[in-house]
C-alpha cells in the first residue's frame, strides 16, 4: 500500500459565473489499496467557498401556448448543443425546446401505434441526439430523431414499472431496469438491460451492492406482509455514470466508488454527521406505523432505534461532463404544515424539511465543492448536470411546474 500526503492539492480552476482563474485546493490523502485508488478530501475544495444555483432561462407557463404548458414532468434531457427535451407523463409526449427555451418539436402521444406513447415512464438523450423513452406500457423503448418523422422501436421485454431513470452513456448505450425473466413470476431485481447503439441487446448487468440488506420493520398478519425500510438507516445507492461504469457507494460512510477499467476510484470525505432531531424521529417513526397500520391495523414500532444521526449521503447523480453530483444529508427543521388535513391519517400538523445541498467532484475524485440550490429545486426527475449550468425542474406556489436552466455561481462573489 501507498499513501501520498498532498497539504492543499494545487488546482486551477475558473471560479463559477465569473470567468476569473483561481487557485485553491483541498486537503487531500490519497491511498493505493490493490487495484483501488483512495481520494480522501480532508478539508477545503477548488472552489474555496460554497456556491449557488442562479436561474438563467425558465420554460414552462401558466397561461399561453398549450406548448409551455405541462401537466406532469417526469424526465428531462439536454443534447449537445443545449436543446431540451421534457417528457410529460400525463400527455405522454416529448416535447423538444432550443437553447433559448422556444418550443421546436414534439413527439409521440398517447397510443400503441408506431411512435405512440402507453404508460411511458422515463427518457434519455444519446450522443447522435436521438430521444430514448422507456415505455413498458408497449413492451419496447422508444426512440425519436434525430429528424422530426424518424423514429423506431427497440423489444424491451424484461421491463416493468418503475419510478428509476433511464441512463445512456458517452458510447451510445442505453440502461433500462430490468427482471430476471428466468426466476420464478419474472421476479422484480436490481437489474439493467443494456441496448447497443442501434438496439441490440447487449447484456444484462446487476448494479453493485445487491447482497447489502438495510435495516427494516415489518408487520404481519394473516398472510399480510409490509415491510418499510428503517428512517435514516444506511441504504446502497448507484447510478451509472456517463463513462458507462456505476458509481455507488453504502451511505452507512462517506465512501463513493466509480468503477474504472483498470480497478476503482474510491471518493472519501471527512464531514460531520447531520443529527437527527428527537422529535423528528418520532415523526418518521409515526409515519411508518400509519404506513404499516394500513394494511396491518394496530401495528405498532416494534423494530431496531431510528439513528440519531443521518446517512452522509442519500443520492448518486452523474454529470454530462463526468462530474458526480451527491446529495449530503442536512439537519432539518420543524415547519408548520399549512395544507393539513386533520382527516387524512397521513396528513400532520408538522413537516420536517431538510434544506438540499450537494457535494461535487471531478470523476478523478477532486473535490469541487458545495451547491446549495434554491427552494424551489427539485431532485425529482433526476436533473441535468454539465459544467457551470444545471437543469432541473421547478414547481411554483400554485404547482406550475417549470424547466429551469440554473448556472453555478459562488456564494461568494460580489
Amino acid at each position: 500500500m501507498r499513501k501520498l500526503w498532498v497539504a492543499a492539492l494545487s488546482i486551477s480552476a475558473a471560479a463559477c459565473g465569473t470567468g476569473t482563474e483561481v487557485a485553491r485546493g483541498p486537503e487531500v490523502v490519497t491511498d493505493t489499496i490493490g487495484d483501488t485508488i483512495v481520494v480522501h478530501t480532508v478539508s477545503g475544495s477548488v472552489w474555496g467557498s460554497d456556491a449557488t444555483l442562479v436561474p438563467e432561462l425558465s420554460i414552462g407557463e401558466m397561461d399561453g401556448a398549450d406548448e409551455y404548458l405541462f401537466g406532469s414532468i417526469a424526465s428531462i434531457a439536454v443534447d449537445d448543443d443545449h436543446n431540451v427535451y421534457v417528457f410529460d407523463r400525463q400527455a405522454q409526449h416529448v416535447r423538444m425546446f432550443d437553447t433559448e427555451g422556444s418550443y421546436v418539436r414534439t413527439w409521440g402521444g398517447p397510443g400503441q401505434g408506431p411512435g405512440e406513447l402507453q404508460r411511458a415512464e422515463a427518457m434519455a438523450v444519446l450522443p447522435d441526439g436521438r430521444v430514448v423513452v422507456r415505455d413498458p406500457g408497449n413492451v419496447r423503448l422508444q426512440v425519436y430523431g434525430p429528424g422530426e418523422e424518424s423514429s423506431q422501436e427497440w423489444p424491451y421485454t424484461t421491463g416493468y414499472y418503475t419510478s428509476s431513470p433511464l441512463w445512456t452513456d458517452d458510447q451510445g448505450r442505453t440502461y433500462a431496469p430490468a427482471r430476471d425473466l428466468s426466476q420464478p413470476q419474472a421476479s422484480f431485481g436490481d437489474l439493467l438491460a443494456v441496448f447497443d447503439p442501434d438496439g441490440t441487446p447487449r447484456d444484462t448487468i446487476s448494479p453493485p451492492h445487491g447482497e447489502f440488506e438495510g435495516e427494516t420493520v415489518t408487520g404481519e398478519r394473516d398472510g399480510a406482509r409490509v415491510t418499510y425500510g428503517v428512517p435514516f438507516s444506511p441504504r446502497a445507492i448507484w447510478a451509472v455514470h456517463s463513462s458507462g461504469h456505476f458509481v455507488s457507494g453504502i451511505s452507512s460512510d462517506y465512501k463513493i466508488d466509480l468503477e474504472l477499467p483498470e480497478g476503482v476510484l474510491r471518493i472519501e470525505r471527512t464531514y460531520e454527521p447531520a443529527r437527527v432531531f428527537p422529535r423528528e424521529a418520532d415523526h418518521r417513526r409515526a409515519q411508518t406505523e400509519r404506513g404499516i397500520g394500513m394494511s396491518i391495523p394496530g401495528w405498532t414500532w416494534d423494530g431496531p432505534s431510528i439513528p440519531d444521526t443521518k446517512p452522509p449521503f442519500s443520492g448518486l447523480y452523474s454529470g454530462r461532463d463526468g462530474r458526480i453530483w451527491v446529495p449530503v444529508s442536512t439537519e432539518a427543521q420543524e415547519v408548520e404544515n399549512e395544507d393539513h388535513d386533520p382527516d387524512n391519517p397521513f396528513s400532520t400538523p408538522v413537516n420536517w424539511r431538510s434544506p438540499l445541498r450537494f457535494d461535487v467532484f471531478e470523476a478523478n475524485g477532486t473535490y469541487v465543492g458545495a451547491v446549495n440550490p434554491p427552494g424551489d429545486f427539485s431532485p425529482n426527475p433526476s436533473p441535468v448536470f454539465e459544467g457551470d449550468d444545471v437543469w432541473a425542474v421547478s414547481r411554483d406556489d400554485l404547482g406550475i411546474q417549470r424547466v429551469v436552466r440554473y448556472r453555478i455561481t459562488l456564494e461568494s462573489d460580489p
